[in-house]
């Protein structure tokens, strides 16, 4: 079984199988109903599950993965209500390399949230227009409405990192960048503009794992660009902009929070904490699920932390 997403049951005539939802793999020797009929207790699955040549723990992990991941859903729905009630705005960034899962997380936290007022900000290159705009203008014009929620796969750090990198951006471009966005964010801060700031980390080798993945896998093949071909070459010249980024630009009233991310669906879940932990909402908690995220995975950017990236 593949570990990378949830799973479910498909069913054809007389069979059923457990497929990653994620990565489309169908897995072999697949469960037959009647034996299914059979089961009457946890051990008789158990036994089925291993006969059928199924990772019992994998199995057992994904069923854990999917009950605490309802859980922390229904926390966001509880969120967003008071969200809208109160008219907050709350802007969630979401940044890391290439493949290291944000927009994954992203569908987790907004699956089972009103489209009306939670969105998906995910902006395409810059028309010729925007390109002689002040910098941050577009982004200004995506921020939350009051009573919204805004998750930015990508932001305004395109400047910090991948524009220095592909050379898509001057060098006075990016110096006047780092100088101006504290103040833009201490603005945002002042109106009362809630800005939660996620980088996604992970390690080289599994950056390359991933983008095999989306090679291989027909669903996953739209994510490939050209960008990805580069950014194991560059991965030295990413880690120096991103510790720069870091440098500049964590400060208190928007400081980083840094993901572990080779494990997609801790990520997944201890992401989703972190921000139901840091905001207020009505019936906070009464999902019976931690609202702590684990200090392992999830934790505020600081010099001395070992990072995996």
């Amino acid at each position: 079984m593949v570990e990378t997403g949830p799973t479910s049951i498909d069913k054809a005539p007389g069979v059923t199988t457990l497929r990653d939802t994620e990565s489309e793999e169908s897995i072999p020797n697949p469960l037959i109903e009647d034996d299914l009929k059979k089961i009457n207790s946890n051990r008789g699955l158990l036994t089925l599950l291993r006969q059928r040549g199924f990772s019992t723990k994998k199995v057992l992990n994904t069923l854990r993965y999917e009950v605490e991941l309802e859980k922390l859903q229904i926390e966001m729905v509880r969120l967003q209500r008071t969200v809208q009630q109160t008219g907050r705005r709350i802007a969630i960034v979401c940044e890391g390399r290439d493949a290291a899962g944000k927009g994954g997380t992203i569908r987790r936290f907004n699956e089972h949230l009103n489209p009306r007022t939670a969105r998906v900000i995910a902006l395409p290159k810059p028309t010729e227009v925007e390109q002689g705009q002040w910098y941050f203008q577009r982004y200004v014009n995506s921020l939350p409405n009051p009573g919204e929620i805004r998750f930015f796969d990508r932001s305004w750090y395109n400047r910090a990192v991948v524009e220095p990198v592909m050379g898509f951006c001057t060098d006075e471009q990016y110096r006047l960048f780092l100088q101006q966005v504290p103040e833009f964010e201490h603005m945002l801060y002042e109106d009362g503009v809630e800005v939660i700031k996620f980088w996604f980390s992970i390690s080289k080798q599994e950056q390359a794992q991933r983008f095999q993945s989306r090679k291989l896998n027909p669903l996953k093949q739209w994510k490939i660009s050209p960008v990805d071909d580069k950014a194991q070459e560059r991965w030295d010249l990413y880690s120096k902009y991103k510790e720069e980024m870091f440098s500049r630009t964590h400060t208190s009233f928007s400081p980083w929070i840094i993901v572990k991310a080779n494990n997609k669906k801790r990520a997944r879940l201890e992401s989703m904490r972190y921000v139901l932990s840091r905001l207020p909402y009505e019936n906070k908690g009464e999902a019976g699920t931690s609202l702590h995220p684990d200090p392992d995975i999830v934790r505020r950017f600081h010099r001395s932390n070992k990072q995996i990236d």
